[in-house]
């Protein structure tokens, strides 16, 4: 048994596009429109993750894109979270937040944050190795919002 992706649905997905791939730093691996299910699925993977040993993809996100207006999702609170690890996680919150992303769990243990996507996903974020010295702003940030 091999762990393939994690499927999510985003009501506008330009905004999901921006905050994962622009924001978050993902890459879009490939994309597929399905006109008689009138739904668009987008692929996107961590960068230099997107080939796999032995030509398999790694593990990735899809987006599902539903053309046509449906029912609010919920909070999706009910989803849990997706959890990435990365070099720096003082610099990509930063780089969050000096895009207009709220940090709503601060990393303030240089080791863990938590931020929402547009369709309030919760996205973990973990420092690779051991966690980072404490430092501000993060330090004295508070939290903001659930996660």
């Amino acid at each position: 048994m091999r762990y393939l992706h994690t499927m999510v649905r985003v009501r506008d997905l330009d905004a999901s596009l921006d905050f994962y791939v622009n924001k978050l730093g993902l890459v879009e691996t490939r994309r597929n429109d399905y006109p008689a299910g009138r739904f668009t699925l987008v692929f996107l993977s961590a960068p230099g993750q997107a080939e796999a040993s032995a030509g398999r993809p790694s593990p990735e996100l899809e987006l599902t894109h539903n053309w046509d207006a449906e029912p609010e999702y919920g909070s999706a609170r009910n989803f849990g979270h997706l959890a990435y690890e990365v070099d720096d996680i003082y610099a990509l919150c930063q780089r969050l937040m000096d895009a207009g992303v709220t940090i709503n769990r601060p990393p303030r243990d240089g080791r863990m944050a938590f931020v929402r996507s547009p369709d309030l996903i919760s996205i973990e974020i973990l420092q690779t190795g051991a966690a980072l010295p404490p430092a501000e702003p993060w330090l004295s940030m508070p939290n903001t919002g659930v996660w």
